[in-house]
């Protein structure tokens, strides 16, 4: 499955979007392998947090000058939230980027392959949880209620559920 999705997102021309009225932003889609099954990394943020306060989502954040491209950006923020290394990141490739109208950002998500296990340390202020859904839940129809799914006792909607959409169309 990993290497089929690497092979994908080689394959593709990815669309990026521009528009100087949004700020930019990266997330990484983590992946990983348990029980031969792949499993998508997922967080809820806490209330405290400027953006999308208590939503699912993936790993990222706000485009910093100093990180210089968008996927140090996702990797930097990634470190930030959750502890995950940027040297214990395989990035598979990128997804279309994502326009999200109500805190007016961009955002580029990036695949990547993640160890398992590994020792996630959320940071508290921003993250108040860290987990994974197996992939097979997201192929399941019935989790997928019209422009969300319902997983792990969550619901996964907005930019989070377009960006997964865009994953799931590619493995199809």
């Amino acid at each position: 499955m990993v290497e089929r999705l690497r092979a994908a997102l080689s394959k593709r021309d990815r669309k990026t979007m521009e528009d100087e009225n949004f700020s930019r932003a990266a997330v990484l889609v983590p992946v990983f392998k348990k029980d031969e099954k792949c499993h998508i990394l997922l967080i809820k943020r806490t209330e405290e947090v400027q953006h999308h306060k208590g939503e699912v989502s993936f790993p990222g954040g706000a485009y910093e000058e100093e990180d210089g491209d968008l996927l140090t950006t996702a990797l930097r923020e990634c470190e930030e939230e959750i502890g995950l290394k940027p040297d214990d990141v395989s990035v598979l490739g990128a997804l279309d980027d994502v326009k999200t109208l109500s805190s007016r950002y961009i955002i580029t998500p990036f695949v990547a392959l993640v160890p398992y296990p590994y020792e996630f340390k959320a940071n508290v202020r921003e993250v108040a949880r860290v987990f994974a859904v197996p992939l097979s839940e997201f192929l399941d129809e019935r989790n997928f209620k019209g422009d969300r799914w319902v997983c792990d006792g969550e619901e996964i909607w907005g930019a989070t559920a377009m960006i997964l959409k865009q994953l799931l169309e590619l493995l199809r």
